[in-house]
């Protein structure tokens, strides 16, 4: 049997252990020079004005909603079919997070029920642009304009992705995360991207004490900062971002053209948009010959990683049901969290391991 693949596997070079090597020679290890530069090249990657770095991406989400001006009473529509960080982020704000369900092929969230969610009290709406796949951005931002809303854009795992020729994070006030297992990795690790001017101050106030100045607070702030050894591994990371998406799409054609059993939904692409597959995602459908856990057990006794992501909406954890959403109801991302396995896609796996993987499924028929 071939050795163990694992479902992800950050991709560390000497490029990035140089610039961590020279960072800790500097003596300047905290904030400074090294980050700027990050926060520079990322933005012009990304096409925004402006970039800020913070200590992580659930912290980007904070900030960003914070810079905003979200606050108790509001509403904020977005996804149950994420990570609980996209919502636990509107909860910060003492806001209210109201779902709406998901698509049923891509699995982000869907414009015509956001449509039905919104309220007098909707201030913003959060999209998650998941797996690595963007949302309609044009619908979702077209309902933003329509009902004075403001859009922020999760991007955590969407690192190079784009909609119609632009990248993601670049239309609303964007959310990345850097933690290991991303697209690009700094450790741990986020950046907000905006073109807002206003927004961008904000949040570099929000991220360091509220202070304008050395000594100078403008408002209550906290310490979210990223360091120069982090944004030393970003810099090294992003140079190779393009290469390593393309490592990732590659991977997930090849298993796109060679799975081949009924019962088992790969996934799409959507016309006009750039998928940079954080996860490569299947679902499991009724004719497929085991059940979703089952399969997932198969395959670990086979040396494939693999995961649920997520096994749940993110109304039935026992946090959520604690605070009244019991009662909330999507039954596409209930349905699709039943069903989803997430199946190695990362530039580490080779082709042989591709090979192994879809023969082994293949054999289930």
């Amino acid at each position: 049997m071939i050795n163990k693949i694992p479902i992800s596997k950050p991709f560390i070079d000497d490029e990035e252990i140089e610039g961590v090597v020279n960072v800790l020679k500097s003596g300047m290890i905290a904030q400074g020079d090294v980050v700027r530069e990050f926060e520079e090249k990322f933005s012009g990657y990304i096409g925004s004005d402006f970039a800020v770095a913070v200590s992580n991406g659930t912290v980007a989400l904070d900030v960003a909603l914070k810079a905003w001006g979200i606050g108790e009473g509001d509403e904020v529509i977005t996804t149950p079919f994420t990570f609980i960080a996209t919502s636990n982020s509107i909860l910060f704000q003492k806001a209210k997070p109201v779902f709406a369900d998901i698509e049923a092929d891509t699995y982000n969230i869907n414009p015509d029920d956001v449509l039905e969610k919104i309220s007098p009290k909707t201030k913003a709406i959060i999209g998650v642009h998941l797996f690595g796949h963007p949302f309609d951005v044009k619908a979702i931002m077209d309902i933003c304009e329509d009902h004075d809303l403001i859009l922020i854009e999760d991007s955590a795992q969407a690192h190079g992705a784009e909609f119609r020729g632009k990248k993601v994070g670049s239309f609303g006030t964007g959310c990345f995360s850097f933690y290991a297992t991303k697209n690009i990795t700094t450790g741990e690790g986020g950046m907000i991207t905006t073109s807002d001017k206003k927004i961008a101050e904000k949040c570099r106030l929000l991220r360091s004490h509220g202070e304008a100045s050395k000594y100078n607070h403008l408002l209550l702030g906290y310490n979210f900062r990223m360091t120069n050894i982090q944004a030393a591994i970003g810099l090294a990371q992003l140079e190779k971002l393009d290469r390593l998406n393309e490592m990732r799409r590659r991977n997930a054609e090849f298993l796109n053209r060679n799975i081949k059993v009924e019962g088992l939904v790969k996934p799409v692409e959507m016309k006009g948009m750039k998928h940079v597959y954080h996860q490569y995602v299947v679902r499991v459908e009724e004719e497929f010959p085991m059940k979703r856990d089952e399969f997932a057990e198969f395959l670990t006794s086979k040396g494939i990683g693999n995961a649920v992501h997520y096994p749940a909406p993110i109304y039935k954890q026992p946090l959520y049901i604690k605070l009244g959403f019991g009662d909330v109801r999507c039954p596409v991302a209930e349905e699709v969290s039943s069903r989803v396995l997430s199946l190695p896609v990362h530039p580490g796996v080779g082709e042989e391991q591709l090979r192994y993987i879809a023969e082994t499924i293949n054999s289930v028929s």
